[in-house]
């Protein structure tokens, strides 16, 4: 994997195996998430969002002409923010993720993520290559670390009294 060059989620696990469990499970504490696209005009729009993980792949499943999937289809860029939870716990601390959304038409990954899913049709599925995984976490009440993972680049930890 060369620096900088986005990679699926598979890819990132094979990198980070650790980080990525933690994320994974941090998005599969919860059902809906925070998705973060932009505007025509370049501004920034957050909205609810279910995710899923299979096949080496994280997914994002839409409504059909949503502006979230109208957003991705204009600009691929996005943020995605796991569900914080209820109180101040976050238990695995609160992990974002950035990267490019792929618009998938091919018939039979479609069609695998139909078996897998069941989501309502029609529908919009992107598939997503990583820019970067991020993890903030409070350690021993003291610390807060951050865990930064971008391609082709080991974590960088950055620890805050």
């Amino acid at each position: 994997m060369t620096s900088g060059t986005p990679v699926n989620w598979a890819g990132f696990a094979a990198a980070e195996p650790a980080l990525a469990d933690t994320v994974e499970a941090r998005f599969g504490a919860y059902t809906h998430h925070v998705l973060a696209t932009l505007r025509k005009d370049g501004s920034p729009r957050t909205t609810g969002l279910e995710v899923r993980f299979f096949g080496g792949e994280l997914w994002l499943g839409m409504m059909p002409d949503s502006l979230k999937a109208l957003d991705l289809r204009r600009d691929p860029r996005f943020a995605l923010q796991a569900n914080p939870g209820d109180g101040t716990g976050m238990g695995g601390g609160d992990v974002r993720i950035a990267g490019r959304a792929v618009e998938v038409e091919d018939a039979r990954t479609r069609a695998g993520y139909v078996e897998e899913v069941e989501p309502p049709e029609p529908f919009h599925l992107f598939r997503t290559e990583l820019t970067e995984v991020v993890r903030t976490r409070v350690e021993d009440d003291e610390y807060l670390v951050v865990e930064i993972w971008q391609p082709g680049q080991p974590v960088r930890t950055i620890r805050r009294t």
